[in-house]
């Protein structure tokens, strides 16, 4: 199968990797036996120039046959990128994650600077840290995150914390900005993160605390990764800040005001905590 090239989303051609497509299957926590048939059956309809995204495709619908849970955590790139048009539903589920790990959080408030007033998409505080956060989102997942902008956030976060520093009590706190994309960074944007002190957080970045990771191993998925909720009842629940699975297992009486039958509730209940469960592989 090594021979078979395949069309990655930004156009590179790649050989098909049988393990990495397993690995993603096996993280949707799929047991081995189905991944193992699912790899078999994709496997057996590959072509040479076979996109990756038909090959998404193809992987969804097998596994959304064989579990629906599993379907929902497979497709969470997707789920990611459903949190827009306008980004604010992305800044509501960053706070959400920060505030599941016990940060206390705020979300689209004007900060005064040193020289000017800042609108920020969250402020998050833990312990002695504080941290300015911007969040960068993008509707398609090639669109890379360029230097620019950590460029433009560190400017932003030099003026906010001269004045944090004057404060009472801030004197001794940690502060820090940081820039969190739903995509992927350019690796000039890496270099200057690394160099300039900003604090970088994507899809894939950094390395086993990527976005992805954080949302796998906290069991915090947004709602968007529900299949048995339409698209409509997705942007409602949306518009009311509910962006967590979890927020529907904490609040399921929200569904009556949707109008949803009581039979479909069942599955959207159903398929939401199993989502909010720690997978392991």
């Amino acid at each position: 199968m090594n021979s078979i090239s395949v069309i990655k989303a930004n156009g590179d051609k790649v050989n098909f990797d049988r393990t990495k497509l397993m690995f993603s299957l096996l993280k949707s926590g799929a047991p081995t036996t189905e991944v193992e048939k699912i790899t078999t059956k994709i496997e057996a309809s590959l072509y040479d120039g076979m996109t990756t995204k038909e090959i998404y495709k193809k992987a969804f619908a097998l596994l959304k046959k064989h579990s629906r849970p599993s379907a929902s955590r497979y497709k969470l790139k997707k789920g990611i990128l459903e949190l827009g048009p306008t980004g604010y539903p992305f800044e509501k589920f960053i706070g959400e994650l920060l505030k599941r790990q016990g940060y206390r959080v705020k979300v689209g408030v004007i900060v005064q600077g040193h020289c000017v007033q800042h609108e920020v998409d969250v402020v998050a505080q833990k312990d002695n840290k504080h941290f300015m956060v911007e969040c960068k989102f993008h509707s398609t997942f090639t669109t890379k995150c360029n230097v620019k902008v950590p460029l433009y956030i560190q400017s932003r976060f030099i003026d906010i914390q001269k004045k944090w520093a004057k404060q009472e009590g801030h004197q001794h706190k940690f502060h820090q900005g940081w820039v969190v994309n739903n995509t992927r960074f350019s690796e000039d944007a890496i270099q200057f993160g690394r160099c300039a002190g900003l604090y970088l957080l994507s899809w894939d970045y950094p390395k086993n605390k990527s976005l992805k990771e954080q949302i796998s191993n906290l069991g915090l998925y947004p709602i968007t990764c529900l299949n048995t909720l339409k698209k409509s009842e997705k942007q409602q629940l949306l518009n009311r800040d509910f962006v967590l699975c979890m927020h529907l297992c904490e609040n399921p009486k929200i569904l009556n005001e949707l109008r949803i039958t009581s039979k479909r509730q069942q599955k959207i209940l159903e398929d939401a905590h199993n989502l909010c469960k720690i997978q392991k592989i």
